[in-house]
């Protein structure tokens, strides 16, 4: 996709890290941008900021774990502007723990958000993209985690490994059908984001397992994440690669290592070497 300004973009998770990242960095390439997020008064407060700055965006609160949500909110893209050209599939979150100690309601949550929100994404502006014709890009947000598998991190990890391969699954049947509309799947590293807080926007109704106590893991990864790197930097990442065309988004060249490491575990038929938080 060479062309950015004046075509439209929906960035899901836009209200803070990678996501408002995303936004403010398509914004700058000239593009009408789309924020999306359940947390109204922190989706409010980035739309507020954008538009200060002289982006065109429209701001729609949305539950991306909904079907019914997310056809809403391409409904309001199209009144607003028209069409949409650039999806980024962002909104995440994560829990930290044995995997054997989590809920059903805690699969049931993050599962819905990091898979299921990619999921309707995918189901509700893919299509609206190949009946525009025109260029269209698909941006999922991964992680490292979805090409190898870090301790205590068991069910995030299980969402990345989805949406990766969900993404792969994406591109080919784009191309099979000789479709404009190219996708890239971003898989960083530790990025400085708020995501191990994502309880707060946790839906009442998945609340059991919610109020455990932290380990030490946790509180481990707290630490890493919070001198991750800058959210700026991979939006940075994610704009040359729509640019180029190009379908992995590797943020962390330091991990390129274990994640051929974990393919030669693969092809070797052994145990699969512990992917450690903190290297």
């Amino acid at each position: 996709m060479q062309e950015f300004v004046d075509k439209v973009a929906v960035v899901t998770g836009a209200a803070s890290g990678i996501g408002k990242a995303l936004a403010t960095r398509f914004a700058s390439a000239g593009m009408r941008v789309v924020l999306v997020d359940i947390e109204r008064e922190a989706l409010a407060a980035a739309e507020a900021e954008l538009r200060e700055s002289g982006a065109t965006t429209l701001a729609v609160p949305t539950d991306v774990t909904s079907a019914d949500e997310v056809d809403a909110l391409a409904q309001r893209t199209r009144e607003a502007f028209g069409g949409v050209h650039l999806l980024c599939n962002n909104a995440g979150v994560a829990i930290a723990g044995p995997i054997w100690e989590h809920t059903i309601d805690d699969w049931q949550w993050v599962l819905g958000v990091n898979l299921w929100g990619v999921i309707h994404g995918i189901r509700t502006f893919v299509p609206i993209m190949l009946e525009q014709g025109e260029e269209a890009h698909v941006v999922n947000t991964a992680s490292v985690a979805g090409l190898t598998s870090f301790q205590t991190m068991g069910v995030y990890n299980v969402t990345k490994h989805a949406v990766v391969t969900l993404s792969e699954t994406l591109a080919r049947d784009l191309d099979d059908a000789g479709a404009k509309i190219k996708v890239s799947v971003l898989c960083p590293g530790f990025v400085a984001t708020k995501i191990l807080d994502s309880d707060r926007n946790r839906p009442e109704a998945l609340a059991d397992g919610a109020e455990r106590e932290p380990g030490e893991m946790e509180e481990i990864v707290r630490q890493v994440i919070a001198t991750g790197m800058p959210p700026a930097e991979v939006a940075e990442h994610v704009h040359r690669a729509v640019r180029d065309e190009r379908f992995y988004i590797l943020t962390h060249p330091d991990y390129r290592a274990q994640v051929r490491e974990r393919f030669d575990d693969i092809f070797e038929n052994r145990m699969p070497v512990a992917m450690p938080i903190a290297r």
